[in-house]
């Protein structure tokens, strides 16, 4: 376009031009016929002019300075002067054009509409005068206003639009928690300080000022006769309800002062307090309570009763919670102590002091008074027992066979056990088990010691406060006393004999047996093993204590009697040789055990004094060789002993049994030929029998043959019947099938024909309607005039006129003769054929 010289600018349509000789850009706007001159450019447009619809802006940048008749101003050389890095907002005027140098600056923008309980927040960019309401007001650079709605906002260059603050609906039991950006007064015309809070309660659309910004919606809390509030004041402040609140005071509301509360933004929602309920059963001590002045009473208890209800107060804490009032029976005490001191109707208690309510009743205790512990009256048997300790003199007693109840200065003791006899005690007898019946942790100390001491047996205990023992023969049960213990054995065991091996709390009286393996040596220096066992047991006068304490005045007598014997046993052997011993080793060593006066039998027993063990007999189990060559040379004697044995025995034995075959060999000839006897007779009657069931199976087949070929004559007789019958009752059943399928199809035929004749009857009479209707509409349609032109001509036209009458036959009668006309209407009229 720039190349043509000739421009044809339409309407609202302009180009810029420059001056090539001048440098002077111009704008020409149409309509017209630019002719360009030699020494112009164009170097922009066409373009068409700039429309802004209404309630529309458009931006220009770098716009065009104008003067007071708002007439675009030039400089001397004919450019327009611009307002460089200004902008100016256009809004819905005429078409214009952009003067060389304006730019736009975006799109064509709507014009921003603000709704209701809504407003722009506006921010000067400039110092500016504006005209609101017939009224000038200054602003200066970044103040801050608001723009509310409903209203269209009408932009500036010098104002900047910060955003859209829209308004908080505020339902019922909702408040709107506002900050304040900077010192203003807020709309009830308070002066607010930078950076305070404060509450608006008013239900409602409310819209916050330019200096308030919203922090959160606070919603109430709702309150019933069961639930309290717990606030707390973060400074000094007067709350809604009218009472001035110190920094850090702590207060509850409750439903008396209202329904709903809303949280102030001075107070701190320490939690919610649920109502505690008393019952006429029920009773609690509050700590710390709260005074008729509010204030609360440190260190304070305070006694309450059901029936009541109430909310513990700010500080006030409830000691054990709620408890129940105690209901005592017969058997049952409170064990009581004074707090401080406190006076009964009939009697004062020191702090410290201690005593007991017996019951039957029902206590509360007052705040002066603690209740240590509830006792109850121990039921004793004539074999259970407790110990008891009086804590004023220490004193430990035992209390056995009746029901006690402990006085007020009176406690439980408790005894403990040694490991070793709570083993002894209470282990079961089944100790491979590994299980206790009472474990260590579950045994009641407090209860009396107990044993039952085996029959036969002695058990010895000794009191380390009155250093005397006693002694306890079974079957007895054995109560310990606080002070006194069980004596423990320990006692030998194993083969050989081990020291500490066996330990018991019962000394066995016997009588029973012990063994032991002792090593001795013969004269002739055979060493061997001897087992032997002893049987043993105690000379004792149960009615007299010294003797009986005889018993444990050696502590291990299995091991002290083992060894005294085996001494006496090696000594004895020792003086004898191996053939002598092993000849006569049972008389050697009861003379040795026993003893013998002169050349008199052996004694009869064995006494030790010191605790009055006797030894009845010796026996021995068993004798084995210590050294290799002595077992050797003993083994070889056994064995050809024994072989000697073997042989004598195995020659009776030979005998007896050749003996015993001779006997079977005949028993058992006989009884073959006794066999053969019976088989013989049994071969008979088996061979009769079998003739007998030949002559029967031959008689019955043949029977059965003659009666089955009878049966199947009649069988095939009975069938060729039912066949014949069949096959005619099938004929049958085949010619009624035809007749009918005949009968069907012809009246299938006749009935087809029929709606034939019916069709064509019906069509022959519709195509007769329809040519007397068209030979009709023809002669009406031809006139009755011309017709009888038609007549008076001459046959020529006569023939035309059948013709234009569309007839292709015709017949002239002079209506006296007769014509027959059957056939006739069938040639003149032809009917399509009925396939």
């Amino acid at each position: 376009m720039a190349a043509n010289s000739v421009i044809r600018l339409k309407p609202y349509f302009y180009v810029h031009v420059v001056d090539n000789n001048s440098l002077v850009t111009r704008i020409e706007v149409g309509p017209q016929t630019f002719t360009r001159q030699e020494h112009e450019k164009v170097v922009f447009g066409p373009e068409e002019m700039i429309k802004i619809p209404p309630r529309h802006y458009l931006i220009i940048e770098n716009p065009i300075l104008k003067d007071e008749n708002n007439k675009p101003v030039f400089d001397n050389f004919g450019n327009p002067r611009l307002r460089f890095s200004d902008y100016e907002i256009r809004f819905d005027l005429n078409p214009f054009p952009l003067y060389p140098g304006e730019v736009l600056s975006g799109k064509i923008t709507p014009l921003q509409v603000v709704a209701p309980n809504t407003a722009l927040r506006l921010r000067a960019l400039r110092d500016f005068t504006i005209v609101e309401n017939e009224k000038k007001t200054a602003r200066q650079t970044s103040d801050e206003w608001l723009f509310p709605g409903p209203a269209t906002y009408i932009p500036r260059v010098e104002v900047q639009v910060v955003e859209i603050i829209r308004s908080t609906v505020l339902l019922q039991n909702q408040a709107l928690k506002l900050r304040a950006r900077r010192a203003t007064t807020d709309y009830k015309g308070n002066a607010r300080r930078s950076g305070e809070e404060w509450l608006v309660r008013e239900q409602g659309a409310y819209l916050p000022l330019v200096d308030e910004e919203c922090v959160e919606t606070v919603r109430g809390i709702i309150l019933t006769s069961n639930k309290a509030l717990h606030l707390r004041a973060a400074r000094a402040f007067r709350d809604i309800y009218g009472i001035q609140r110190r920094s850090g005071e702590e207060w509850l509301v409750t439903i008396e002062k209202t329904d709903v509360h809303i949280p102030d933004v001075h107070e701190e929602l320490v939690g919610e307090v649920k109502l505690t309920a008393l019952n006429n059963r029920q009773y609690c001590i509050v700590l710390d309570p709260v005074g008729k002045d509010g204030k609360p009473q440190f260190g304070l208890r305070e006694l309450r009763k059901g029936d009541v209800s109430f909310f513990l107060q700010p500080g006030e804490k409830l000691e054990r919670s709620i408890q129940q009032v105690h209901v005592l029976a017969e058997e049952e005490a409170l064990l009581l102590r004074a707090r401080e001191a406190y006076k009964t109707d009939n009697k004062t208690y020191a702090p410290g002091e201690r005593w007991m309510i017996h019951g039957p009743t029902d206590y509360v205790p007052p705040v002066e008074v603690e209740i240590v512990e509830k006792r109850r009256s121990i039921p004793l048997d004539e074999n259970e027992g407790i110990y008891v300790r009086d804590i004023r003199t220490g004193k430990v007693t035992s209390i056995c066979g009746r029901s006690y109840m402990l006085q007020p200065h009176e406690e439980l003791w408790e005894k403990d056990l040694s490991k070793t006899v709570f083993d002894l005690l209470y282990k079961p007898a089944n100790e491979s088990s590994g299980s206790y019946d009472v474990t260590p942790a579950s045994r009641d100390k407090t209860r009396v010691v107990t044993y039952r001491a085996p029959h036969n047996s002695a058990v010895q205990i000794y009191d380390y406060k009155t250093k005397r023992s006693r002694i306890v023969f079974g079957p007895e049960l054995v109560m310990l006393g606080p002070d006194e213990h069980f004596t423990l054995l320990s006692l030998s065991g194993g083969k050989p004999k081990k020291s500490d091996a066996i330990r018991s709390v019962a000394l066995l009286l016997g009588p029973d047996f012990m063994t032991d393996v002792v090593t001795v040596e013969t004269s002739d220096h055979a060493r061997l093993a001897l087992q032997l066992s002893y049987n043993w047991h105690f000379l004792i006068n149960r009615e007299d204590s010294k003797d009986a304490r005889r018993l444990f005045n050696v502590p291990d007598f299995v091991g002290d009697a083992c060894k005294a014997i085996a001494s006496r046993v090696r000594g004895s052997v020792a003086s004898a040789t191996f053939d002598n011993f092993h000849r006569y080793s049972a008389e050697l060593i009861r003379v040795a055990v026993f003893g013998a006066e002169g050349t008199k039998d052996p004694n009869a027993k064995l006494t030790f004094e010191a605790n009055t063990l006797c030894i009845t007999g010796v026996d021995i189990q068993s004798v084995e060789p210590v050294d290799q060559r002595t077992r050797d040379s003993l083994q070889k004697a056994v064995q050809l002993a024994i072989e000697i044995t073997t042989k004598s025995q195995e020659a009776a034995a030979r005998h007896e049994a050749e003996r015993l075959e001779q006997e079977a060999r005949g028993r058992l000839q006989r009884q073959r030929i006794e066999d053969e006897s019976k088989a013989e007779q049994a071969r008979k009657d088996l061979l009769q029998l079998q003739a007998n069931s030949a002559v029967v199976e031959v008689t019955g087949q043949a029977t059965a043959e003659a009666r089955a070929r009878c049966d199947a004559a009649e069988i095939e007789a009975k069938a060729a019947v039912k066949q014949s019958e069949l096959r005619a009752q099938a004929t049958k059943i085949r010619a009624e099938a035809e007749l009918e399928q005949t009968k069907r199809r012809q009246e299938a035929e006749v009935t087809h024909k029929k709606q034939l004749m019916d069709i064509e009857l019906k069509q022959a009479r519709e195509l007769a309607e329809i040519e007397a209707r068209k030979f009709a509409e023809t002669v009406d349609a031809i006139g009755a005039d011309t017709i009888t032109a038609m007549a008076r001509a001459g046959p020529e036209m006569q023939a035309k006129l059948l013709q234009g009458l569309g007839l292709k036959g015709f017949m002239i009668t002079d209506g006296h003769s007769p014509v027959n006309l059957f056939q006739t209407a069938q040639g003149l009229v032809q009917l399509p054929s009925i396939q």
